[in-house]
């Protein structure tokens, strides 16, 4: 499935090959999915902001069509500092030196880390229902073990989740889409099933898992170096859903002004995958950002 008026490419990096789709002209605008998915949570969006911007959709490191490199005992290429920069690399490869970033879930992670990491390289920065990394495991409780059990899942030591997923990654993939998800048909039946085919493939799962472990040592350590000695400098929207996590454990504005100095954004009447429940609030929001 390719968005009208996408092309399709394969990029060589340094350790593996990224995978997306580019359209458009203009400035060049990254976005960056989430979990359980792939570049095609964009197709909603993307080809309406194409329209004035050159738009480029990749799947991450590990995920969809893009490589699975192999990790290591500490988990680091799976971190975000790696991925983030891998993406970098992809958009030099692609020519551009310096573009906006938006992300939604792992995404969002990635894409925060870019700007933290490369603040010459985004102009923009858009975060779609998440707080940081190492906030939401320093302010973890009871409530987010329960709702977000999901992390310490996929976190936990090799193979046990691989072995579990690889018996029936249907249901976890359908639990993700449907118990994060609140307006109904947002995955219509040729996307969902993409999304499914992708966590039957054993190195997808095993590079999800690794990203998440990272997530829980590495990503947290290196978000607690950062808290309060670097600040994300570019304009920065954060979008949330209204009745989901992000808004009722936490205040996203206030989370993120310690992150960012410039920061404005609010909820959407939608579930976790904003971009496909509710895409025309999600773009209005993106083009008064990028505008």
């Amino acid at each position: 499935m390719v968005f009208e008026g996408f092309d399709e490419f394969d990029v060589s990096t340094t350790q593996t090959t990224i995978h997306g789709v580019r359209g458009g002209a203009g400035p060049a605008v990254l976005l960056l999915h989430g979990i359980p998915e792939t570049h095609l949570m964009w197709h909603r969006v993307a080809p309406a902001l194409a329209e004035q911007f050159t738009v480029v959709a990749t799947d991450l490191r590990g995920y969809g069509a893009s490589g699975k490199p192999p990790s290591a005992p500490d988990h680091g290429p799976y971190r975000m500092r790696a991925i983030a920069a891998e993406q970098v690399e992809v958009m030099a490869a692609l020519g551009f030196e310096r573009f906006a970033v938006v992300g939604h879930d792992r995404g969002a992670r990635c894409a925060y880390r870019m700007a933290l990491d490369h603040p010459a390289v985004v102009s923009h920065l858009a975060v779609l229902d998440v707080v940081p990394t190492g906030e939401v495991y320093a302010r973890a409780d009871a409530e987010f073990s329960r709702g977000f059990w999901v992390w310490s899942f996929l976190a936990a030591p090799e193979p046990v989740p691989e072995r579990m997923i690889a018996a029936a990654p249907e249901v976890l993939v359908d639990h993700m889409l449907d118990a994060w998800s609140e307006v109904p048909g947002a995955f219509p039946e040729p996307v969902r099933a993409a999304y499914v085919a992708a966590f039957r493939d054993p190195g997808t799962v095993h590079a999800i898992c690794e990203e998440y472990r990272a997530a829980a040592t590495l990503d947290v350590a290196d978000d607690e170096a950062d808290r309060g000695r670097r600040l994300i400098r570019c304009p920065t929207l954060v979008l949330w859903s209204a009745g989901g996590a992000v808004g009722r454990w936490y205040r996203p504005l206030e989370v993120w002004r310690g992150w960012a100095s410039d920061v404005r954004g609010g909820p959407i009447q939608a579930g976790h995958f904003l971009p496909e429940e509710a895409p025309e609030e999600t773009l209005r929001h993106l083009l008064e950002l990028l505008a």
